[in-house]
């Protein structure tokens, strides 16, 4: 492993596949030597999204982070620390997975639920496994992105990003979900 891909986002190319990878939008929140971990900003999940909403008087979307270990749940959050337990992101926001903290600080307005984004499951790869990946060109790499995470997106999010990348990211952008189509 020669860089690492830490804090950056990638932006899958389209495929025929339609797995959860396609078309997403991946915050790389770790990646060294034995791999790396990340969220999709993405894609939402309805059936979790209902079960959080059984429990809360208020709206919450929660997002697949990825295919793996779906039963966990993992929070991005923007601002204030109100755990001890997280990973710095960036200097804005860090992730957590400590979800009686995080649930405490929304209900007793410590933070807004607008400041969380929660995830079921998270994306990892083995080690050398997401170079692999990009080199392969199945993952486009976006070096600096102004994003917040926490807000709520959807596929307009991975169309935007082709959009605003130019060049032969138009044509992907443009190109209809089943590319066997075009």
């Amino acid at each position: 492993m020669n860089y690492s891909y830490k804090g950056k986002i990638l932006i899958s190319t389209p495929d025929i596949s339609g797995d959860i990878f396609s078309r997403s939008v991946v915050l790389i929140i770790d990646h060294s030597e034995n791999g790396a971990f990340g969220l999709i900003l993405n894609k939402k999940n309805s059936t979790m999204s209902s079960r959080f909403r059984s429990f809360f008087d208020f709206p919450i979307e929660v997002y697949d982070g990825g295919p793996v270990e779906n039963d966990k749940v993992f929070f991005i959050i923007k601002g204030k620390k109100i755990t001890e337990e997280f990973t710095e992101i960036n200097k804005e926001f860090y992730l957590t997975e400590d979800i009686e903290n995080v649930i405490n600080a929304v209900l007793q307005s410590e933070i807004s639920i607008q400041d969380v984004k929660i995830f079921s499951g998270y994306s990892g790869w083995s080690s050398s496994q997401l170079d692999q990946e990009i080199q392969k060109k199945l993952w486009t790499v976006v070096e600096v992105y102004n994003l917040d995470y926490t807000l709520p997106n959807d596929q307009t999010l991975w169309k935007s990003i082709m959009q605003n990348l130019g060049g032969e990211f138009l044509l992907w952008a443009n190109a209809p979900e089943d590319i066997s189509l075009n």
